[in-house]
């Protein structure tokens, strides 16, 4: 297997009906047009052999492909006759007769047109759980000649659990296949993975209805979503590494999408400075994310409708940042901010202490006091980051001074010298009048593990102080922990910063106060510039996390299913021998 290699990949887009034969045409006609323009390996989208709606579970059954059928064994014959690799997303059956099991299920065939490997859906959404069954186990990592391959499907990416185990177990490339309707698929879900996890993603969405013509304007009316936005949102795309969309087809219309790839970027895994974003990761303190569902502890107050948060972003450095800080700070307080939020080691250029010796108590009281002091005669509570004595902190305080201190969970690069971090033992929370609260420091927040635990403790909104940000954070990985774990995000950087706010108007299945927008789950987010940006958030949106019937964003996470996420190394695929060879290797 040489990964060094560069290789030309492919997203199909198209349409999907009831017709079986024209569907499987269409998955043939796509799968020529790709390996036309010299593609290797082709992704068709979801749910390719019938719409994924079902009158009950027999016509499920019915409609559902079977190992070598008539509609699976055309598509290895075209993989076989291309020399390419092939996958497909299908409804499958399997099963004896009266105990069958019908899954939502990724199919990757080989150039020799041998199925390499198959991944069952593990999150379902919607009305798919009335009538498929979830995945039993973890689909694999396949051994191919591009690289280490992953196969998931729509849903399993809109959180992060099923890409995250997939890369720590070693894929390199992503293999995505979509039948959704929501233009956040593109624009936040389907990149953000490939940036968390250092890894390409090849996705492929459908275009055209995704309903039966006849049920459509029932179905409509119940989701509160106009007939028009129900059609696949296209946009499939192959994403780099590094999170940026380097191919991406149309908003509507057959396409398909080719791109020059080379699987060997996704072998490196450091942020820009030097951490290697992998090793530094917590499994231990992972383990509730691979836990049953259970009850947060009990927030005893009534979360607020809404609170006013602040970003502060100080000139200077020094003690005139932090004097404008204070300044800040104040002016926030008196035009009703909750919750203010200062960039990790605001005083400090970039938020790098370059000092190698270990600080004192004086350096971060100093600023304490100065802060405080701005809170003087307000309820606010104002969060940022100093150094401790033995490492790097984050401290919630309010007028009578601090009331938490985070230590940072995760070691960063950036703070060798002065900071060990990597210790602290938990993600610690504050009850506010208002909300529960946690602080995060900025490369804890790289990590979708951190956020998730804030959700699954019950917090409705964070405070993020951010250091030097990688683009891919602040575009992409802050709005999406937003997203998948339905909490506020108030974040602060040197040289960005946000304020992200549960939206009111939140998944499917519900009546709506206003029009569609095309989203699903998305922040709303309101851009910080230089020195205070004020803006509300939301904490009793946080207690709404049904994206649609039976799909809940945290606890519908596949908990059974991520041992890779807290196993201290897990397995990566090995040097073996790639089964399925290219043509004339």
């Amino acid at each position: 297997m040489d990964e060094a290699r560069t290789f030309r990949v492919a997203a199909a887009q198209f349409a999907v009906g009831r017709d079986r034969r024209a569907n499987l045409a269409a998955c043939l006609r796509m799968i020529d047009a790709a390996a036309e323009q010299g593609a290797i390996l082709v992704v068709l989208p979801e749910f390719c052999n019938h719409l994924s709606w079902y009158d009950d579970r027999q016509q499920a059954l019915a409609a559902a492909c079977r190992p070598g059928d008539d509609f699976l064994a055309p598509v290895a014959e075209h993989a076989a006759r291309h020399g390419v690799y092939v996958k497909i997303h299908v409804t499958l059956a399997s099963g004896s007769p009266g105990a069958e099991r019908i899954t939502a299920a990724s199919m990757l065939y080989g150039p020799d047109g041998a199925l390499t490997g198959t991944a069952e859906k593990q999150v379902l959404m919607g009305s798919e759980n009335d009538h498929l069954d979830p995945a039993i186990e973890a689909g694999p990592v396949i051994a191919t000649a591009l690289g280490p391959v992953g196969l998931y499907s729509c849903m399993e990416g809109v959180i992060h659990e099923v890409c995250r185990g997939l890369a720590l177990r070693g894929a390199h490339l992503l293999l995505n296949s979509l039948n959704s309707f929501a233009l956040d698929e593109a624009a936040l879900h389907i990149p953000v993975r490939a940036a968390e996890n250092r890894v390409w993603v090849i996705a492929a969405n459908k275009v055209g209805p995704l309903l039966p013509a006849d049920r459509i304007d029932a179905i409509s009316a119940a989701m509160g979503v106009p007939p028009e936005a129900l059609d696949g949102a296209g946009e499939s795309q192959i994403v780099a590494p590094d999170g940026t969309v380097v191919a991406k087809g149309p908003r509507r219309g057959e396409a398909v999408v080719v791109a020059d790839i080379q699987p060997a970027a996704a072998a490196d895994k450091r942020r820009t400075d030097g951490t290697d974003a992998f090793a530094v990761r917590r499994p231990d303190l992972y383990l509730p994310i691979a836990s049953p569902p259970a009850p947060a502890p009990t927030f005893t107050g009534t979360r607020a409708e809404q609170v006013g948060a602040a970003v502060v972003r100080p000139s200077g450095s020094g003690p005139a940042a932090v004097a404008d800080a204070a300044r800040l700070a104040r002016q926030a307080a008196g035009r009703g901010a909750a919750l203010i939020v200062l960039p990790e080691l605001f005083w400090h250029p970039s938020g790098v202490r370059t000092s190698p010796r270990r600080p004192d108590t004086e350096e971060g009281q100093a600023v304490l006091l100065a802060l405080r002091a701005a809170l003087e005669g307000s309820p606010a509570y104002l969060a940022c980051t100093i150094p401790l004595p033995d490492g790097h902190g984050a401290v919630l305080l309010d007028r009578d001074g601090p009331v938490l201190t985070q230590r940072q969970l995760h070691e960063s690069r950036r703070h060798d010298g002065w900071a060990r971090a990597g210790e602290a033992e938990a993600l610690l929370t504050h009850d506010t009048p208002w909300g529960r609260v946690a602080v995060v420091l900025g490369d804890d927040a790289a990590q979708p593990e951190t956020l998730r635990l804030a959700a699954l403790m019950g917090v409705d909104t964070a405070a993020v102080c951010l250091g030097t940000a990688e683009p891919w954070e602040t575009a992409l990985g802050l709005p999406e922990r937003a997203a998948e774990n339905r909490i506020n995000l108030v974040t602060a950087g040197h040289d960005a910063g946000a304020i992200h706010a549960l939206p009111v108007e939140f998944g499917l299945w519900r009546s709506r106060e206003s029009p569609f927008d095309g989203t699903i789950s998305t922040p709303a987010t309101t851009a910080a510039g230089p020195g205070l940006t004020l803006a509300p958030v939301r904490p009793r949106q946080a207690e709404r996390r049904l994206v649609s019937r039976g799909t809940d964003l945290v606890d519908g996470r596949p908990w059974k299913l991520a041992n890779a996420l807290v196993s201290p190394r897990p397995p990566a695929p090995g040097p073996s021998p790639v089964p399925h060879p290219l043509p004339g290797q």
